[in-house]
């Protein structure tokens, strides 16, 4: 067997070290991949809101890598294992092992006999699985009816499915989910809206995926279509607005083909989920995950919704191989999600996208640890939720723009298509994509860049020191608006006409550290940011307010985090409440939201607030 990494037994939430790490292997999966790879999962599972937890079998077909293989290694979490066979029934002994609070445990079964072929392993989930949400009607927005999803990025399929969990190995699959009568079920495969709601739904993913794209969800579900491959899933109050706000998908579809060539996996459907969702997306292949907070009625935070979709190439086609190597899913998808923001919105939308976004890359290297500064996630032996932080999305879409910038557009674009068909249904690490680099645009392109450089950006702590900050004139008059502010102008003489939401975004970040309670009242009474509907106003100003003591925000600030779950929301104003000695506030605050959030929140936000729960 091969040299596997060993958890620490006690579950300390860390992993024990190890003096040299194999920077090709998945250090957060306990899967024999070398030997053995699962190729193939078919489910069968009963979605049981009374006890909340789904229960059937998953069947998993077998590819051997190696000769006289008799173990397979699987990932698993709060699973029940009721009993493991072959295909025909004969049982095979099992066994956990090797606790960790961040890996969950390892499912060891014996094969029995050389070159078994499929495994089927009788199972449920536990109620607290941290890739399951289970919400009661009154957590929805149709008040009537439960509603169930999942979240299984980066490590949480293996809390619903007992499988190899790692990116390194794709798997196809099909599904049978019964459901109660009257309840929808959709997943990351091809979904029919007009199979009766009789209970049962039958599902068939047969491209390979990794298996962080496993997902499932069941609840009142609709469906409109706003193009000839892209609909809109939603709970049937929100589905008009959620299919205004997205009408413009297909277009979308459209010119990311155009970039990228022919799209791979049908249709592109997407399913608006309940304000509890902790992402602002998730790309599952055929059915993007999306927050609520992104219906703004303006279209102007559909730019996440361009993202899942760039994701269709840059990490659903192309995968990073392990979480260190997140960077190559999301720098490459950030860019590419400005590419198609520029092509549907315009050039000035692009680039204040691209400013706010360096901005928030400005602020992370303030507060991010030198060794956390290089394009690879150096998160191989901790929780690899660390690895989905600002600086390993900006950093690296920062990269790829210089990249175009060096070579010149259409330059670029002729690579950036070459490397999504060379790596197409493949997963890769940093070092592969280095080598293809070096291959490519070193030796194609050595007056655009050199090896050194290229090393500079992939490995490099910060940003190179000669790398050219993005601007927009379009913030000129922001910027005008902000000093004539900060000079004693009140903001009722401010001229802000014509602003976008990215232009508020920008004045908000923009404020000092400090500024007076006058102020902050001028500015509140003026453009009533406290009671603002946008969600990304309305997070940026509470972050201010927070800073400087500005009390008036906290009934608001209190609904805000009661309602919204989303991650990128509700840790930095925790975190804001914590540093500005909210204390007493932020508990009665977290007291009453917890329950609403996603599990993988409540553990995230338990250990960062340092909060012991039973």
């Amino acid at each position: 067997m091969h040299n596997q990494l060993k958890p620490n037994k006690r579950a300390t939430g860390r992993l024990t070290n190890s003096p040299t790490l194999d920077l090709t292997q998945d250090y957060h999966s306990f899967a024999n991949t070398e030997q053995v790879q699962v190729t193939h999962v078919s489910l069968d599972l009963v979605v049981d809101f009374d006890v909340q937890c789904l229960s059937g079998y998953a069947t998993l077909s077998l590819k051997y890598l190696q000769h006289n293989v008799t173990e397979l290694w699987l990932d698993s979490r709060d699973l029940t294992v009721l009993s493991v066979t072959t295909v025909n029934g004969e049982p095979l002994d099992y066994v956990f092992s090797e606790v960790s609070s961040i890996l969950g445990q390892k499912l060891c079964i014996n094969l029995l006999k050389l070159d078994c072929e499929k495994v089927c392993i009788h199972y449920q989930t536990s109620p607290a699985a941290q890739g399951l949400q289970w919400l009661m009607p009154e957590q929805t927005a149709g008040k009537h009816l439960p509603y169930l999803f999942s979240q299984s990025q980066p490590i949480n399929a293996r809390s619903w499915i007992p499988l190899q969990d790692t990116p390194k190995a794709r798997i196809t699959f099909d599904a049978k989910v019964q459901v109660p009568k009257g309840l929808r079920a959709v997943m990351s495969a091809m979904n029919t809206p007009e199979t009766p709601l009789d209970g049962v739904f039958y599902f068939e993913m047969e491209l390979p995926i990794p298996t962080h794209l496993m997902a499932l969800a069941v609840g009142d579900i609709a469906f409109k279509a706003v193009g000839p491959r892209c609909g809109v899933y939603a709970e049937p109050n929100m589905l008009s607005a959620a299919a205004a706000e997205f009408e413009d998908t297909e277009y979308m579809l459209e010119v990311a083909e155009s970039l990228l060539g022919p799209y791979a996996w049908d249709r592109y459907d997407m399913l608006i989920l309940p304000p509890s969702f902790p992402f602002g997306g998730m790309e599952n292949p055929r059915l993007a995950f999306l927050t609520p907070t992104l219906i703004a009625g303006d279209k102007s935070l559909v730019s996440t919704v361009a993202h899942e979709l760039a994701h269709s190439w840059t990490g659903n086609l192309v995968s990073n191989a392990t979480w260190r190597d997140l960077w190559l899913n999301e720098g490459f998808t950030t860019y590419f999600t400005n590419r198609i923001v520029e092509a549907v919105y315009g050039k000035e939308q692009a680039e204040l996208e691209w400013v706010l976004e360096f901005g928030r890359l400005k602020e992370e290297v303030v507060s991010l640890s030198k060794d956390k500064q290089t394009l690879p996630s150096n998160v191989q032996l901790d929780d690899p939720n660390l690895a989905f932080n600002r600086f390993t999305y900006d950093k690296a879409s920062m990269f790829v723009h210089d990249l175009e910038r060096r070579l010149g557009r259409v330059e670029f674009d002729k690579f950036l298509f070459n490397y999504v068909k060379h790596f197409a249904f493949q997963a890769i690490t940093t070092e592969v994509f280095v080598e293809y680099a070096q291959q490519t645009l070193v030796q194609l392109h050595p007056d655009k860049i050199t090896e050194t450089e290229l090393l500079t950006w992939v490995y490099g702590v910060g940003l190179p020191k000669d790398y050219c900050a993005p601007t927009s004139s379009s913030l000129d008059k922001v910027d005008d608006a902000l000093a004539h502010f900060l000079q004693g102008t009140a903001a009722t003489h401010l001229i802000v006409k014509g602003w976008r939401v990215h232009h508020w975004q920008y004045f908000l970040t923009q404020l000092p550290e400090v500024i007076s309670q006058v102020q902050l009242m001028d500015l509140d009474d003026t453009f009533h940011f406290t009671q603002s509907t946008n969600t990304e106003i309305a997070c940026d100003w509470f972050r201010v307010a927070i800073r400087n003591h500005y009390d008036p925000v906290l009934p608001s600030l209190s609904a805000f985090l009661t309602h919204i779950g989303r991650g990128k929301f509700v840790r930095p104003l925790y975190a804001e409440l914590q540093i500005a000695g909210y204390h007493k506030e932020l508990a009665d605050i977290y007291a009453k939201a917890r329950a609403t959030y996603h599990p993988s929140i409540q553990v995230q936000l338990d250990k960062a607030l340092n909060i012991k729960t039973e």
